[in-house]
């Protein structure tokens, strides 16, 4: 089989069942593991954004819909020339990779066809079926089962843990900084997992748009910064010009010191085993004494 994996979290499923040497192609994201770079590129992103602004990308990403045209280019010729049996993709955001529109139809125009995969989770529960599912798909359901129960294990550690702790802090998890949104679809679940309750986002709907001032009414005791595709590195950079501003200044959480920047894009931005990792990363953060052995 060969497989392409047009998404970062796709191509972390396709590793982690031990399928890395039948993937042919990957997205220009899929960072993860170290292998997955070595792989043909056949999506590119249509907007530069290494050298801009969580403010100038919105902007540019806003231009790129308004206008139909999508935010991912898809290597046709060479998509044909590696001519894989398998696309795994997603139908979730137009925003994190090819439309599937536009997927259905590169993969029609293969010969043969090739069979498309589509994983769109809007929850936690949702993301491990997606593996169940990929594995349905390539043949290796005994490896996928395994590698579920194994997550779902961690999983409950963290509740059994988080129901020994008193009072639930209010957590707010931002997936954007410039504008403001909250972190939707499994994030507001992970965080009541980990002993907390999310004041902005509702479970398993998409993240949403926010203003400081609604941040400020919501009064988080706890503050996490996950903009989607950054790393620690660089959410720290774009939480600077935030920092000095009275009404952030006011938000419980930044006069406790517990206002963190995490990886998003590591560990709660793909729908990917590491999501697991971002679970107990929340813990630690939400409950740092009772997790702080974990």
């Amino acid at each position: 089989m060969r497989i392409c994996t047009l998404l970062p979290s796709a191509t972390e499923i396709a590793f982690a069942l031990g399928l890395g040497d039948r993937v042919v192609a990957v997205s220009h994201e899929c960072d993860f593991p170290a292998a997955a770079r070595e792989k043909p590129v056949v999506v590119r992103g249509r907007i530069g954004s290494e050298n801009s602004t969580s403010g100038e990308i919105d902007a540019l990403v806003q231009q790129q819909l308004s206008r139909g045209e999508g935010l991912y280019g898809l290597d046709l010729e060479l998509l044909q020339r590696l001519n894989p049996d398998l696309i795994i993709t997603q139908g979730l955001c137009d925003v994190c990779a090819v439309g599937y529109d536009d997927v259905m139809a590169a993969a029609g125009a293969l010969r043969p066809p090739a069979r498309v995969l589509s994983l769109s989770p809007g929850s936690l529960g949702e993301v491990l079926r997606d593996i169940t599912r990929a594995g349905n798909a390539t043949g290796t359901s005994g490896t996928a089962d395994t590698l579920v129960r194994a997550l779902e294990e961690r999983v409950e550690r963290v509740a059994a843990r988080a129901r020994e702790a008193g009072p639930r802090p209010r957590v707010a998890c931002l997936e954007w900084l410039d504008p403001l949104y909250s972190a939707g679809h499994w994030v507001p679940e992970m965080v009541e997992l980990a002993g907390g309750n999310d004041v902005l986002a509702v479970r398993h709907k998409p993240s949403a748009r926010v203003t400081l001032e609604t941040l400020v009414e919501a009064a988080p005791d706890v503050i996490v910064l996950m903009p989607c595709g950054f790393d620690e590195r660089r959410t720290l950079q774009e939480w600077a010009p935030l920092k000095d501003l009275p009404a952030w200044q006011a938000i419980p959480a930044v006069a406790d010191g517990r206002v963190f920047a995490v990886d998003g894009s590591k560990f709660f931005n793909r729908p990917g085993p590491r999501l697991v990792d971002g679970l107990e990363i929340l813990a630690r953060l939400i409950h740092p004494t009772l997790f702080e052995s974990a």
